[in-house]
């Protein structure tokens, strides 16, 4: 019965966590965070586990694949090689440090290196979410970041394991290669689904059948990626890539609302439960511990947090300066970011639930037999360091943001006006030739061009950067007919269940039509609120 209590518990907790956390605008994730070490005083809630392969082969490739499917691939190669550094150097590096200050508290060298890759990458999910406030450049910077560290991160944590469990060596062609294995595999794995997905969805046309095959896809690169050994977080994330660019030419218009609906929806409940989860775990590794160790892993939790936060510092205010002295063309100085910018990104660097999942992978014991050493510790300290990224850093990164400065980011509204407009201009242009092609009535195409002209007045009219009287009138105009379309639709919603009440008409027909109504009137409302 745990099972269904806990789907119960999750969804209220995500709920009501999100609610709070909008109403007194905190993090939600921070909410989340608490609520689940509240959750843990549950007698009942003691029992659950959060299995690392729930996080590594169930959530973590839909996250990463939604979020590689809505990240922006041109702004990927605008910044490619600093995110390339962030996601390996970075990650290599914070990874020996938390293993040289781990080493110094007590810890020997294999599980040293074990936390340190444990806590070393950022999490995509608590990027997404609590850096909302940001500039186009820096969330596409972050979150490019955090979808592929977690590759390094865990050739890392593989090879720190297996030197530790005694079946691994360390050398330098024996490290290398893991690392090309891992990232070259997990490249072409992702590349051939997308190929095969792309073949698939031609065959399949039918909306349902198409969401299907996007629903196996990050599914199928991981594994893919994982029976050969390579990266399976990479394979997911170059399989989204290549889905972004490719899925807009080939997927229709109803496979697309019913794609972008159910997976924004499934996201959010699987973010959310992540957190909530973390937060029970995290209680969970507090009772593991007891008198000395305990305090010598609270010691440990402080001493990580601030190092995988310094290491973050002293990448982002070296490696670009080390970049610009190298580097002096043109163009790169175009890519600098000023140091509050900086600041900025250092302080968005959270840790989430992968982190939690790759601690609680270590092994239970060695070759011989013998217990892993300091396991717990392990995952305790990775809890803590969790809970205090997203707790601390979270409410620190709002007054932050603040204090950078940060210019306003227009651009997203530029590039959809001038794709408004310009796809507008275009299409008035070729309405004759289409009407003509479609032997349209003279009346019919007369009506389409002047709807087509009153639509792109109201774009123009919408630009910030004008305010006249006549489009003002525009604007206003479309507001009262758009006002107007709305409550039309609400009244012949209001008759439809007047109809149903009745028994004019079944419930399927009420579903059938108010399904049309339903599509027209959120159109209506996005664009309502887009102006």
């Amino acid at each position: 019965m745990i099972g269904l209590e806990l789907v119960v518990v999750l969804g209220v907790a995500v709920l009501l966590g999100n609610a709070a956390g909008d109403r007194y605008r905190i993090a939600p994730p921070v909410v989340l965070l608490v609520l689940g070490a509240l959750l843990g005083f549950v007698p009942a809630l003691r029992e659950v586990e959060l299995p690392p392969e729930a996080v590594l082969l169930i959530f973590l490739p839909v996250l990463l694949y939604w979020e590689s499917l809505t990240t922006s691939l041109r702004g990927i190669r605008r910044d490619l090689r600093g995110i390339v550094l962030m996601s390996t150097v970075l990650v290599i590096g914070t990874a020996g440090a938390v293993a040289t200050v781990a080493h110094e508290l007590g810890l020997a060298w294999g599980p040293a290196w074990v936390l340190g890759a444990a806590v070393a990458p950022t999490d995509a999910t608590a990027v997404g979410v609590l850096a909302k406030a940001l500039p186009r450049r820096n969330v596409t910077l972050l979150r490019a970041e955090s979808l592929i560290n977690d590759g390094t991160a865990l050739v890392v944590f593989g090879l720190a394991v297996g030197i530790t469990v005694g079946e691994e060596h360390f050398t330098v062609p024996h490290v290398t290669g893991l690392f090309a294995v891992s990232y070259v595999g997990g490249a072409a794995a992702g590349a051939l689904i997308s190929w095969l997905v792309i073949k698939a969805r031609r065959v399949f046309g039918d909306p349902l059948l198409g969401n299907v095959v996007m629903i196996l896809t990050p599914f199928t690169a991981y594994l893919l990626a994982e029976l050969i050994h390579a990266s399976g977080v990479l394979a997911a994330v170059v399989a989204g890539l290549i889905m972004s660019q490719a899925g807009p030419r080939m997927a229709g218009a109803e496979m697309r609302r019913q794609a972008e609906e159910a997976w924004s929806l499934a996201t959010f409940l699987l973010n959310g439960s992540l957190f909530v989860l973390v937060g029970l775990q995290a209680q969970a590794a507090v009772r593991e511990l007891h008198g000395t160790d305990l305090t010598n892993a609270l010691i440990a939790v402080a001493a990580v947090s601030a190092v995988v936060v310094a290491a973050r510092f002293a990448f982002n205010f070296t490696v670009p300066y080390l970049i610009r002295l190298l580097d002096r063309r043109p163009e790169q100085r175009l890519r600098r970011m000023n140091y509050r910018a900086r600041v900025v990104t250092s302080i968005a660097g959270f840790r989430g639930a992968v982190s939690l999942a790759v601690a609680l992978s270590v092994p239970t014991a060695l070759d011989s037999g013998a217990p892993f050493p300091d396991r717990d510790t392990i995952v305790f300290v990775t809890s803590g360091v969790i809970v205090t990224t997203l707790i601390l850093q979270g409410l620190l990164l709002p007054a932050v943001v603040r204090w950078a400065r940060l210019p306003h980011d227009t651009s997203v509204d530029d590039e959809r006006l001038l794709a408004e407009t310009t796809a507008t201009e275009e299409a008035l242009k070729a309405l004759p030739t289409l009407a003509a092609a479609l032997d349209t009535d003279p009346a019919v195409a007369e009506r389409m061009r002047q709807e087509y002209e009153t639509h792109l007045l109201v774009v123009r009219a919408g630009d910030a950067g004008t305010d006249t009287e006549d489009e003002s009138a525009v604007l206003r105009h479309h507001r009262h007919y758009t006002a107007l379309l709305l409550a039309l639709l609400a009244h012949k919603r209001t008759t439809l269940l007047r109809l149903r009440d009745d028994h004019e008409i079944d419930d399927t027909v009420l579903r059938q039509v108010q399904r049309h109504l339903d599509i027209e009137e959120v159109r209506l409302s996005r664009r309502q609120a887009a102006e």
